[in-house]
């Protein structure tokens, strides 16, 4: 068996890697006739994503496809970020856009995040009135167990 794909594999990995499901990039591949059940179809997609020469051409191009997209963000971001510096560095003092971009620049780095505390107030008189009620119910829960221990009745316990 040869180490290199034939033409087909590499066409139908190609298509695995841009999106298409394994049955479609078959049908692409290897010009299935319209009348083929589509249950071949499928296993014989299947059976080719098990090669593993074709599993790893199409793990391999999905890398690839994923590290041009985060180079293509971050080329993008260093662009828009060189061009920000730009007009930092050279608008008028007065000029508004200096001001704009300065701001855009010191959100870019997190300068700006909005950090948003809430504090509950609570006045000494409304303290002192959740304690005592607190304490008034400790108070009763307490008048309650001693009214079940009274005195011993009349009544024999056996």
């Amino acid at each position: 068996m040869s180490n290199k794909l034939t033409p087909k594999q590499l066409h139908f990995a190609r298509c695995v890697a841009s999106g298409m499901s394994q049955a479609q990039a078959y049908r692409e591949a290897y010009d299935c006739k319209p009348d083929a059940l589509k249950e071949t179809q499928q296993q014989a997609a299947s059976r080719l994503m098990s090669n593993p020469m074709v599993r790893a051409r199409v793990d391999y191009l999905i890398r690839q496809k994923e590290a041009g997209i985060a180079a293509s963000a971050l080329s993008d971001r260093e662009r828009v970020l060189t061009k920000l510096r730009h007009m930092l560095d050279n608008a008028e003092p007065s000029d508004g856009n200096k001001l704009r971009a300065a701001e855009l620049l010191g959100k870019s780095v997190g300068l700006f995040r909005d950090v948003v505390e809430t504090q509950q107030s609570t006045s000494a008189d409304d303290l002192i009135g959740e304690l005592e009620a607190m304490i008034e119910s400790i108070g009763s829960d307490d008048a309650d167990t001693t009214d079940d221990i009274s005195a011993p009745s009349d009544q024999p316990l056996h």
